[in-house]
Formats: structure tokens, C-alpha cells, sequence
């Protein structure tokens, strides 16, 4: 019912939201896209982008039909695999941003070692900021790591609302500076945490830094002060400080998937690895935590 090259087409739109960047990043026409496109929405009966002369955004069914896009894919490649004989191998090198180490990248991993056997994986956590200069640097295959919502680099997995957390029995007086518990620079999250206490002229102080997100855990939980950190990523025993607070808001931080310099003998792992966690994405926005 629905073709994977429409489908495909629709996913370069949707991560794009342009037609023109789309044809480029696909090596197609515009026109071309455009009809795939089209195709596409008359197969599911439905419009699934709503677009003028200045902007294209995804319709409600276009939202559903992401998931379903990047499910059918999915299977379509594993299917592809089984009955070819075509098997994924090599040793993928991948960096990962620690908060979703230690949260969401378990699952992901195990489905992605029982499809992909024969992979090897040589598992990099660091700062986002590290990540990306790694990558530069042709030392990593494939990142997932943070950025600001208005930086282009990477594929969108999803973005994310960042907030305060701290211990539980942790009360702040509004009349002392902020306790903060912060990554080293170049953290995005110590920055973006930063920025919206001096735009409030709100007065901090840094009483914890760790470069491993284990440590500030552990001193958060400890009571020592607040942290930014991701909503959906939340670690047991912390939990969101109270809009009664009075801590400005933090805005939003994007996970994304960049790919380094293509590597023949990576090349088929890293595409592989980045469809699984793109689904596993997709999986977590859907729950909404």
C-alpha cells in the first residue's frame, strides 16, 4: 500500500520541513519530491502536509504517519536483509550523550543486537560539545547528542523540554543566590541553565561540577542544589522543582543523529543503528515520557 521510496521522501520532508532541502539531501528534483509526496497522501487518503508559498509543517495525520513511516521502513529493510542474505557488519564507533545512556539507550541497543549480530560497537559518552568535535574529527561513525534548537547540524530524534530537577525535600530561598549543579563547559544544558538566570537578573552559584552525569546525580540527590536536565529523562529518586520555585524557564534542547565521514566498513552499521533509535524516538514522543 505504501511504496518505501514515497516513504522515504516523506521522512526527508518531515525532518526537513522543506521541499527544496529535501530534493537535495535525496539527490532528486523538486518535482519529483513533490510527487512522491502526493503519492504518498493518496495512498493513506489523507493531507499529510500543510504548506504555502513561505512554510511547510506537518498536519495531525502527517504527525501519525512519521511513526508509521519510520515502523514500515524499518521492517521493510529487515525483511530485505533476512531474504537476500544481506547481514550488517563492521565496528560502528558511536557516541552517545550520557543522559540517554543511562536511560532510554538500553532498549534500543538490545533490539538493535538481536537484528544486527555481527556488529560491533565501540560505545563513546561524552558532552555533547565533545561528541560533535570527535565526530569533526573523523574519530566516531555516528553521534546522538544534543543541540540548541536553532542549530543545524544532525537529524531531529526529538525535542525535548529541559527543567529544573533537584531532591525531592530541597527548598530554595528566594532571597540566596541558586544552587546549581552543572556540567564542565562546553555542557549545552550548563549554558542554556546560565543564560535564563542572568536574563531574569536571577543571582547563582556553582556549588557542583561533574563532568559525568553519575556525579551530578549524586549531588543533586544529595540535596546540594537544582540541575537542568532533560523531562522525559529524568533519574529515579529526582524529580521537577516547582513552578513555586520561581526558576526562570529553560527553553528547549534537540537530540539529533549526525553522521561522521562515511566509512565503507561502517557505513551499513551506522545507517542501521540510526534507524533504530530514530523509531525508538519516535516511541518516546508518542508516550510523551
Amino acid at each position: 500500500m505504501y511504496d518505501p521510496t514515497h516513504l522515504r521522501t516523506f521522512l526527508a520532508v518531515a525532518q526537513t520541513l522543506s521541499f527544496t532541502q529535501a530534493a537535495r539531501r535525496l539527490g532528486l528534483r523538486q518535482s519529483t519530491v513533490s510527487q512522491h509526496v502526493r503519492r504518498l497522501e493518496e495512498a493513506a487518503g489523507r493531507q499529510l502536509f500543510a504548506r504555502d508559498t513561505h512554510s511547510v509543517e506537518l498536519t495531525e495525520d502527517g504527525e501519525a504517519m512519521l511513526g508509521f513511516a519510520r515502523r514500515l521502513l524499518e521492517v521493510h529493510e529487515q525483511a530485505s536483509a533476512f531474504f537476500t542474505g544481506t547481514r550488517v557488519r563492521g565496528r560502528l564507533r558511536f557516541g552517545a550523550s550520557e543522559d540517554f545512556v543511562l536511560t532510554r539507550l538500553p532498549e534500543i541497543l538490545e533490539a538493535f543486537r538481536y537484528d544486527h549480530p555481527e556488529v560491533d560497537l565501540e560505545l563513546t559518552v561524552e558532552l555533547s560539545g565533545t561528541l560533535h568535535e570527535r565526530l569533526a574529527a573523523g574519530k566516531l561513525d555516528l553521534v546522538l547528542a544534543k543541540r540548541r534548537p536553532e542549530d543545524p547540524r544532525g537529524e531531529l530524534v526529538w525535542r525535548e523540554d529541559l527543567v529544573w530537577i533537584g531532591a525531592e525535600r530541597l527548598r530554595l530561598d528566594p532571597d540566596r543566590p541558586v544552587p546549581l549543579i552543572v556540567y564542565p563547559p562546553p555542557g549545552i544544558t550548563r549554558a542554556l541553565a546560565l543564560e535564563a538566570l542572568e536574563a531574569e537578573d536571577r543571582a547563582w552559584r556553582i556549588v557542583c561540577t561533574s563532568g559525568s552525569l553519575n556525579g551530578l546525580i549524586a549531588a543533586a540527590r544529595a540535596g546540594l542544589g537544582v540541575m537542568a536536565h532533560s523531562r522525559r529523562l529524568i533519574p529515579p529518586g529526582l524529580f521537577r522543582v516547582p513552578d513555586r520555585a520561581g526558576l526562570p524557564e529553560l527553553g528547549k534542547v534537540d537530540f539529533v543523529l549526525v553522521h561522521g565521514r562515511r566509512r565503507p566498513a561502517a557505513e551499513g552499521a551506522a545507517d542501521a543503528l540510526a534507524a533504530a533509535i530514530l523509531a525508538g524516538g519516535e516511541r518516546l514522543r508518542r508516550r510523551g515520557g
